[in-house]
């Protein structure tokens, strides 16, 4: 077993943060990636991916955030060896030392584009994909892990305490689906059916089994969580079960992507997801494992949760149209919001191209950017989705880039990446979320997804609308 880099990748994650650049905007606008040597992870495809597309944007500011955003993952929350012949992969989210099966997944994902160009990146993700499952067959319903699995939890006093290696255990339905979503992609970008061994096929009895569970048919999950703090949003209520459900087919869950509680368990871009995973996953059991029936099994519950969605999780809303909701319960009762993570309903686009044709989308869409909308907030530093998890005044950049990501008009991605640029407080990255009127009031110095996802968005634009990034101030 190889040393372990997680201290490192802390240390050096931290120092990066820490640098900032001067003030001044004539000013030289200075690395703050780590130095080569104290960098977790490189990959010559990704160095070179930064000079094509930095050498293509023409505004300074705008290209050094990128450089320092992009490799941020592999920069500073790699911990890459090789475990019984097999390439192991463990990424920290940045300044919590464990790893989300959602995070870890968003974070390397701006890198499978080049998983033929560089074999080291090739193995970082299948890495990933044998940690993953490992993570799974540890507890289906966890949603954060640490490397030791002999580590216990800090959240020790949550009920029921979680077990040894599970940093806590928020059952959220999208840290299933994000696991199917990496090896599907992985998959596809490299032929490679390895990784769909024994444990990875046990996991995935694991993740339909917990889908199965969650659907509520049967009655009351045995899953519960309690957890004693000032913030009510960190668990469920009714002593930690969630409010009751009427079953019509979708599957209930306990959390958001933002690890907060769900008000109504439906949560409806969630389930989307799942449908979207479960088709995948009936691809590979009949493509390439040979298990027709399995694959069956899969398609028979995507259609279950597809046609529960159209039934049971759009609505008229007024002025918009028919829209998305964000939460139902199945009794008819809707919330209609959203929150800045992903999945959530401006990201279905984002995780579906198809999406983007949709004319629900759009109407969903033009929601989301209206004052309809309640975490939809208009500062004197910028507008955009915000998330209950950072309260009712600050905005989130991720929800800003899935924004540009979904946008066609030029003119508000352009808006989007000005936004982006005004409001990273001279740190040089992105945050969890900023004070709508105050940058310099942010969430999170150390922030591995919003970074690279950041550096997603340029390189999809670099690709797609490289005259956005030739213009010359942003």
């Amino acid at each position: 077993m190889g040393l372990s880099l997680a201290p490192l990748a802390s240390a050096v994650g931290a120092n990066a943060m820490q640098q900032k650049p001067a003030t001044d905007k004539d000013a030289a606008l200075i690395s703050n990636r780590p130095a080569a040597g104290e960098r977790t992870f490189t990959s010559s495809a990704v160095e070179s991916t930064i000079e094509q597309v930095s050498n293509a944007i023409t505004d300074p500011e705008l290209r050094w955030l990128f450089e320092n955003c992009y490799p941020n993952t592999l920069d500073t929350t790699v911990d890459f060896e090789w475990i019984d012949g097999k390439p192991d992969t463990f990424i920290i989210t940045g300044d919590i030392d464990a790893m989300w099966l959602r995070d870890s997944t968003a974070q390397v994902w701006p890198y499978m584009s080049l998983i033929k160009q560089d074999e080291k990146i090739r193995n970082l993700i299948a890495g990933l994909v044998n940690r993953q499952v490992k993570c799974i067959l540890r507890d289906p319903h966890a949603n954060a892990f640490y490397k030791d699995l002999s580590k216990k939890s800090q959240w020790a006093s949550d009920e029921p305490t979680p077990i040894d290696g599970v940093h806590e255990r928020k059952w959220e339905i999208d840290s299933l689906c994000y696991v199917i979503r990496l090896s599907d992609g992985y998959y596809k970008a490299t032929g490679d059916s390895s990784i769909f061994d024994t444990n990875w096929q046990q996991a995935m009895r694991e993740v339909l089994k917990v889908f199965r569970t969650e659907q509520r048919k049967q009655g009351e999950s045995p899953y519960r969580f309690v957890r004693v703090s000032g913030r009510m949003i960190d668990a469920p209520v009714f002593e930690g079960t969630g409010r009751p459900v009427n079953p019509v087919g979708l599957i209930a869950s306990a959390f958001r992507p933002s690890d907060d509680a769900t008000v109504f368990p439906f949560l409806v871009p969630s389930n989307i997801f799942a449908m979207l995973s479960l088709r995948q996953l009936a691809s590979i059991y009949s493509d390439i494992l040979d298990q027709p029936q399995e694959a069956q099994t899969c398609l028979d519950f995507a259609d279950e949760l597809d046609e529960a969605i159209q039934t049971h999780c759009i609505a008229e809303h007024q002025g918009f149209g028919k829209i998305y909701a964000y939460e139902v319960d199945g009794f008819g009762n809707k919330l209609f919001m959203d929150d800045a993570n992903v999945p959530s309903l401006m990201s279905l686009a984002y995780l579906d191209p198809t999406f983007a044709d949709d004319p629900i989308y759009q109407n969903t869409r033009h929601f989301l950017l209206s004052d309809s909308n309640p975490y939809f907030l208009r500062g004197t530093a910028a507008e955009g989705q915000g998330s209950p998890h950072t309260g009712k005044e600050k905005i989130w950049p991720m929800g800003i880039i899935l924004r540009a990501m979904t946008a066609r008009d030029e003119k508000e991605i352009a808006h989007c990446l000005r936004m982006l640029k005004n409001t990273h407080a001279g740190t040089g990255f992105m945050h969890e979320a900023f004070h709508k009127d105050d940058p310099s009031d942010f969430n999170r110095a150390w922030f591995a997804w919003a970074n690279t996802l950041f550096g997603e968005l340029l390189v999809n634009l670099h690709r797609e609308k490289p005259k956005i990034l030739a213009m010359g101030n942003i």
